[in-house]
């Protein structure tokens, strides 16, 4: 496939495949809008029915049976079957029903395409890489279908969400978190490839199914997992040397080592942690302009402390620095809360990046209940926290008791819910302001509808990775950075903040409508650039290169003309 330009101007593209072939081909068929031309050209008559029709039109036929479907889950299964069948039709859906399909193509739906991933496989998608093909991985990514990739989203599928061990189904979120590349991105498909690391699986009930299409054997763990998953990296770096590589749902503690392992060998980033921090940050100061509250002087309790944790707190901390509180000092309005109660000193199984935030023993120690442990509801009340910020994964650990407790003592507590899917959220938007009588200020880690207050409807900020990720991917791609600094993810943050509705409007949401997503991933692209233009990381000649980059790697969702390639057989496959 090449492009050429026409006599009248258009950019037409030169293809080889016909007939079949090319109907089959998820990033070349049009379907009904063939033209007669083309399908004289491509030989497609009988092939296709006889009416010619426009990418609007299939966009609205598509729409409406889509809307025919009865469940989350078979819309899903609709729109990747779609994908599957026709990429532009699908993307040009995405793009101009944003706000319809981000919960069925991500979060929350996404959870439930991943349980049951081996139901609705279809078509090859992506790069399945099995530790019993690990001489093979070179030959695998070698195909010459892989030449043009320049971001790569990798799982091995084990902390899926809040749902635990998908095995080989993990490889819903790598092909959901492409399609949010391309649709808010504007990174072309053909750029994008998902691969799931399938090292097996602990879920028994997968390894009992009959239908289960991954690697029917226990996790492979210890040395044995690290030397697979290096040697995925090696030949990543080997095939692409200037390749993005974002890490995605992998467990808390192997996914912060890794990211610690390769940040510096090649241009990589983790969402959970990274993407999470920013959009997490970017929320609390939106609710910071409606409260009136400094930053360095709100108290953040956030219970769920590993990397996502850390990362989100890492971050905000560094934020107050830039405000000119001193580490230490920052570092002191964090309480985190883990399994095992508030993290101390004497916590079990103390992490590094933990302790930098664990409590004194001698601050604490009068708080302690009878069983040793401080219990978040311990901490609320002695602490009176302004924030409070899960990402435990744990269903309804705000309880009633800990969110009324915690509005006692603040005027607008601003509550933070970002576990999903929705049965992992720490709680329901609705309780939320029920128990805080409408004064939270509330943002979710998945979609929820709006909830009613006195009589009216508010609608609820999703705190979601997909304002920061895909525009974070376009300004890196961009820009061709040899790695990802932590500058670079502060920028992304901190260019959502300049949009937030609340610098303006103390009543407003607290994000931009998602429907904005798209063009805001594009500020972010340039501003992420920018940095890593400044941070030396750049591969681009200054702004106005960076900024013909980033034009030139936005992809539009529409119909080109297709030339046959002379060379190409007129025998139909």
């Amino acid at each position: 496939m090449s492009e050429s330009t026409s006599k009248t101007g258009a950019k037409s593209v030169q293809i080889a495949l016909t007939g079949y072939d090319l109907i089959n081909s998820p990033r070349l068929n049009k379907g009904t809008a063939f033209s007669d031309q083309e399908r004289d050209l491509f030989e497609l008559h009988g092939l296709l029915p006889p009416h010619v029709g426009t990418l609007d039109e299939q966009v609205d036929r598509r729409l409406n049976a889509l809307e025919q479907e009865s469940t989350p889950f078979t819309k899903y299964s609709f729109l990747r079957d779609l994908q599957d069948t026709n990429e532009t039709l699908f993307y040009a859906l995405l793009v101009r029903n944003i706000e319809k399909m981000l919960p069925l193509v991500y979060t929350p739906t996404v959870g439930e395409g991943c349980q049951r991933f081996s139901e609705i496989w279809r078509r090859p998608r992506g790069v399945f890489l099995s530790h019993p093909n690990k001489e093979r991985i070179a030959q695998i990514l070698g195909h010459p279908r892989y030449d043009g990739v320049k971001c790569i989203v990798v799982s091995d599928g084990e902390r899926i969400l809040g749902l635990g061990d998908q095995g080989a189904g993990g490889m819903g979120i790598p092909i959901g978190k492409m399609a949010l590349y391309t649709a808010l991105g504007g990174l072309h498909p053909e750029r994008c490839l998902p691969i799931l690391l399938d090292v097996g699986t602990d879920n028994d009930d997968l390894l009992k199914s009959p239908i289960y299409i991954g690697w029917r054997h226990h996790r492979v763990r210890g040395q044995e997992y690290d030397d697979f998953v290096d040697a995925f990296v090696q030949n990543v770096k080997k095939r692409w040397p200037h390749v993005l590589l974002q890490w995605e749902d992998f467990a808390g503690s192997n996914a912060a080592r890794f990211l610690e392992r390769y940040h510096d060998q090649l241009c990589t980033f983790n969402d959970d942690i990274q993407g999470t921090a920013a959009v997490a940050t970017a929320t609390l100061i939106s609710a910071i302009n409606v409260t009136g509250v400094t930053l360095e002087q709100q108290k953040i309790v956030m219970v769920g402390f590993g990397s996502a944790g850390i990362g989100i707190t890492n971050l905000l901390a560094q934020f107050m620095q830039d405000r000119g509180v001193s580490q230490q000092e920052a570092r002191k309005r964090f309480y985190g809360v883990d399994r095992y109660g508030l993290v101390t000193e004497k916590t079990k199984d103390l992490r590094p990046e933990q302790r930098v935030y664990a409590r004194a023993e001698q601050e604490v120690q009068s708080w302690r209940q009878t069983s040793g442990e401080i219990s978040l509801l311990d901490v609320i009340r002695r602490v009176q926290p302004s924030v409070l910020i899960g990402v435990s994964g744990q269903g309804g650990v705000f309880t009633e008791q800990v969110v009324r407790e915690m509005a006692k003592h603040s005027r607008r507590p601003v509550i933070f819910p970002l576990s999903n899917p929705t049965d992992r959220s720490e709680a329901t938007p609705q309780d939320l302001m029920n128990w805080t009588e409408g004064r939270a200020l509330v943002g979710t880690g998945t979609a929820f509808p709006p909830v009613k207050i006195g009589g009216r409807e508010e609608h609820i900020a999703q705190t979601n990775n997909s304002y920061i990720f895909p525009g974070l991917a376009l300004g890196i791609v961009a820009s061709k950075a040899r790695l990802v600094t932590d500058t670079m993810i502060k920028a992304a943050a901190q260019e959502l903040v300049r949009h937030l509705p609340t610098q303006k409007d103390k009543q407003a949401s607290l994000l931009p409508p998602i429907s904005d997503a798209r063009s805001l991933a594009a500020l972010i692209g340039r501003a992420v650039g920018k940095q890593a233009i400044q941070d030396g990381q750049a591969q681009v000649d200054g702004e106005a290169a960076l900024e013909r980059e980033v034009q030139g790697n936005i992809w539009e969702p529409i119909y080109a003309p297709y030339e046959r390639k002379q060379e190409a057989s007129r025998k139909s496959a």
